[in-house]
C-alpha cells in the first residue's frame, strides 16, 4: 500500500479522536468498545485541546484515496509539567503489520532529535511491544493491564 505521511496541525484534533479509538480496537476482541470510551479521562488527555505548545506528530493517509491509516503523536501531560512527553501511536487494525507504524515512529523520532525522554503505555499483550523495542524503548513497569516504556535519546 502506498501512503503519505504529513505533520499533524492544530486543525487535526478530529483525526486524533478517530485514531485514539482505533488504538483501542483489538482484532481479537469479540465486541468493539463504544466510541464514547475515548472521552474517559485516561484516554481523552491524549487528544483534548490538541494544538497546545509542544504537541507534535504525524498522520499517514492512503496515497490512492486519502483514507486515514494511522497517526503518531507526542504530548506533554498537562498536570505534570516535569514529566516526559507521552507517545501515542495508532494504526487502523486492517492496516497493521504493514510497516506504517514503523514509518510513523521513524518520522517522529527524526523530527524530534532533541527529545531526551519519551514515555508510553499500552495494554499488556499487544504485539506492538517489539516495535517499540526496535526504537529503543525499554519496559520500566509491567502491570496486569498495561506496560509502561521509556526511551532515552
Amino acid at each position: 500500500m502506498d501512503y503519505v505521511i504529513r505533520p499533524l496541525g492544530t486543525g487535526d484534533e478530529h483525526i486524533l479522536w478517530e485514531m485514539l479509538y482505533q488504538a483501542l480496537l483489538s482484532p481479537r476482541a469479540k465486541q468493539s468498545p463504544s466510541r464514547e470510551i475515548v472521552h474517559r479521562p485516561e484516554f481523552s488527555r491524549y487528544v483534548e485541546g490538541w494544538g497546545r505548545a509542544g504537541d507534535t506528530g504525524f498522520v499517514a493517509h492512503s496515497e490512492k484515496d486519502g483514507a486515514l491509516l494511522g497517526a503518531v503523536w507526542l504530548r506533554k501531560p498537562i498536570n505534570k509539567p516535569d514529566a516526559p512527553p507521552e507517545l501515542a501511536l495508532a494504526v487502523k487494525p486492517e492496516h497493521r503489520r504493514h510497516g506504517i507504524g514503523a514509518a510513523l515512529l521513524t518520522q517522529l523520532v527524526r523530527a524530534n532529535p532533541g527529545q531526551s525522554t519519551i514515555s508510553l503505555s499500552f495494554v499488556a499483550g499487544k504485539p506492538v511491544l517489539r516495535l517499540y523495542e526496535r526504537f529503543g524503548f525499554k519496559v520500566v513497569e509491567e502491570r496486569p493491564d498495561a506496560v509502561v516504556m521509556h526511551r532515552e535519546a
